[in-house]
């Protein structure tokens, strides 16, 4: 079973770096917004680097910041949760820089449809979250999972199925507070990405 951690602190720091790492940048960005406004304080977030399509602060490295930051622990501890747990075993397969890599670009192309979503609609938009980069390691999974079964046992198979329809279920029954744009192109961006990846690999080997 994948998704079973049995490794000890020292092991888990040696073996997932960037999942660490990732995991510090999320905890360390969230102490620091709330004590300087709160987490859930819009203006707070955008200061920070909330992704919106607001004029004067539609800047480009939005994309990548607001991956970063997390409105309530709650949201923080529910994207902490599935790092932790479900990402370290692709970063065993990648390798730390093409797994960091996956990460960053499902992430930000979940954001780039985002605005264009919010963009189209005519609404406000402020977007937090690590969400789409996650659900683009769901997306890596599914890849995997499919198309790639002799890497994964029956019951990670299984759990990847099952995270996906919960996933993709709650998404679409709380919209209003899910950012349900982020998370479905996470998901596809982590696919091809993964599956790129996976065939250049091939090919070098």
């Amino acid at each position: 079973m994948l998704f079973v951690r049995y490794e000890n602190l020292k092991s888990y720091l040696k073996y997932y770096p960037i999942t660490t790492l990732l995991f510090v940048i999320n905890l360390v960005m969230f102490l620091i917004m709330a004590f300087n406004g709160g987490s859930t304080n819009n203006e707070t977030l955008i200061r920070f680097g909330a992704l919106t399509n607001i004029d004067q602060y539609n800047e480009w490295w939005r994309y990548v910041s607001s991956m970063f930051l997390h409105a309530g622990f709650s949201h923080l501890l529910f994207n902490s949760f599935a790092l932790l747990v479900f990402a370290p075993p692709l970063e065993r397969v990648l390798g730390p820089w093409r797994y960091a890599l996956l990460y960053l670009l499902s992430g930000i192309l979940g954001n780039l449809m985002t605005v264009a979503h919010y963009n189209r609609t005519g609404e406000i938009l402020i977007s937090i979250g690590a969400s789409g980069a996650i659900y683009g390691i769901y997306g890596a999974y599914l890849y995997i999972a499919l198309l790639q079964r002799q890497w994964m046992d029956d019951a990670s198979r299984k759990t990847v199925y099952g995270i996906l329809i919960v996933g993709v279920v709650v998404t679409w029954i709380s919209q209003s507070n899910i950012n349900w744009v982020a998370h479905m192109g996470g998901l596809i961006g982590g696919f091809f990405i993964y599956g790129l990846m996976a065939r250049v690999l091939r090919r070098r080997r």
